[in-house]
């Protein structure tokens, strides 16, 4: 039996997780409308009681984690086989994804320079961008079957080894201090194109940096091979397997498995850059929401200034606004992360902070989701019909290929308040996610049950922190 001082510190953090979600949630306005949000000013529940309820709803589930969750369970992927996949499949998913990108670079350069009529850009930030993450989560790592660059250079591999007239070149070591770094780089260079960049809807320009990214990804695959830098050096590549961690189908090599929910999360292989690769999924995502807020419009012309007393225009202020921006909401949610594991470095056992931040990684990945499909499900609900006329004529030049240029998008397919229960949800479901995970990994971490609960109070400091964060930026004013 504990003594009771040790109860003292559970109340303690709990009170610190509701108190910041009070900091948070005493801000909620009524009014939001944002890069894939809508209004909600006709909402049936006032917004400041979606906060308290999921705030409540993270306490009383870590009560229950605690309670009835001693051992672990999802340590080890319990999985069972479906069927086998033929080699056709792969072949016709590869053909599809090489045609889609080429028909994603010819139509930016030959197609009409409005973005709203021109393929690239719907395709790219709307199909592409948001659309992959929920078919990895549902479907498992369906863009390592569609990727253009991987199918390129597995066929450019298999080319060479039936010709004797092409010379063997040697590979490169892909060195271990490398890790994920490059696709941490690709995945920044992403975040900046799409939320700092001015032109970042000009088609032609797109055109031009997809071919920019697939050459690098060719000249990575034939220094490092393919398998080795799609592993690791790919930013969509890697971006999209940490979804599919998520998803109860896995493939490996020609199978496909059922696994148990939340089971293949813990696989995750974290090595090198790991780290920053969640807190820029996370972050850029919480950008994106922040700066349509009036925090953000209160901020950005005082850092307007500051670029433009230093020779910069005016279009080039605003991007350098965007670059502080995006950088500062990296580190914020860096820190956040931060902080809970040097809280849980207190609980002993000799288990120091580098190591736990790289153990309990896994547990961002369901948040991170969680923070993609609130903040962009009605631009993809919506949005996402333009695929259907954009199909049917690329080029914006009028023609009609598939019969479907006089689709418009139906903006009553999902209502107002149907839009705002599934981010609140999504944010909600995703950050239990993260509980259930942190728990699971604690038990099976830390030797006594004890320890692995106190540990997880500073965890749900971080899980509250950034379900308020989150809704926060759902609930944030633009006027």
């Amino acid at each position: 039996m504990r003594a009771p001082g040790r109860n003292r510190p559970a109340g303690v953090i709990v009170a610190l997780a509701l108190a910041l979600a009070f900091a948070a949630l005493a801000a909620f306005p009524g009014v939001a409308s944002a890069h894939g949000l809508v209004g909600r000013s006709d909402l049936p529940v006032p917004s400041w009681l979606f906060g308290w309820a999921a705030a409540i709803v993270l306490v009383v589930s870590f009560v229950a984690l605690a309670t009835l969750w001693p051992q672990p369970k999802l340590q080890q992927e319990v999985r069972r086989r479906l069927f086998w996949v033929p080699a056709l499949v792969d072949l016709l998913a590869a053909l599809v994804g090489v045609g889609l990108f080429v028909l994603v670079v010819y139509s930016g350069f030959a197609g009409t320079q409005q973005a709203t009529a021109n393929f690239a850009p719907t395709f790219i930030y709307v199909h592409f961008w948001v659309g992959l993450v929920v078919l990895s989560v549902l479907f498992g790592d369906v863009f390592r079957a569609f990727n253009p660059w991987l199918a390129v250079g597995r066929a450019a591999c298999w080319l060479a080894g039936r010709s004797d007239r092409v010379p063997r070149w040697r590979q490169l070591e892909y060195p271990d201090w490398l890790g994920r770094w490059p696709a941490v780089a690709g995945l920044v260079g992403f975040a900046w194109l799409e939320l700092a960049y001015i032109d970042k809807s000009d088609p032609s320009k797109l055109a031009i940096l997809a071919l920019v990214y697939a050459g690098l990804q060719l000249l990575g695959m034939a220094l490092f091979g393919v398998a080795r830098w799609s592993r690791d050096g790919d930013a969509f590549g890697v971006y999209y397997n940490l979804f599919a961690h998520l998803s109860p189908f896995r493939r490996e090599d020609r199978t496909l498995y059922l696994r148990r929910p939340l089971s293949g999360a813990p696989q995750l292989r974290v090595v090198g850059g790991s780290v920053a690769l969640l807190c820029v999924a996370i972050g850029s995502t919480s950008f994106d929401g922040f700066s349509n807020g009036p925090v953000w419009r209160s901020i950005t012309p005082d850092l307007q200034s500051f670029f433009s007393h230093f020779g910069a225009g005016e279009l080039n202020a605003i991007m350098w606004s965007g670059t502080v921006g995006l950088a500062g909401c990296v580190l914020a949610v860096a820190l956040l992360y931060r902080l809970g594991v040097l809280g849980m470095q207190t609980v002993g056992e000799g288990h120091r902070a580098g190591e736990l931040a790289m153990r309990f990684l896994h547990t961002l990945v369901p948040i991170a989701f969680a923070y993609a499909l609130a903040h962009y499900f009605s631009l993809l609900i919506f949005q996402g019909q333009a695929g259907a006329y954009l199909i049917s004529d690329p080029l914006g030049d009028g023609s009609d290929l598939f019969g479907t240029a006089d689709t418009r998008i139906n903006y009553n397919l999902v209502s107002t308040n149907a839009i705002w229960y599934v981010q609140v949800g999504a944010l909600l479901a995703g950050h239990v996610a993260g509980l259930v995970l942190a728990h699971d990994r604690a038990v099976a971490l830390y030797k006594k049950v004890q320890d692995a609960t106190r540990s997880q109070y500073w965890m749900l400091v971080v899980m509250v922190g950034f379900t308020s964060l989150g809704l926060w930026l759902l609930s944030s004013v633009n006027e």
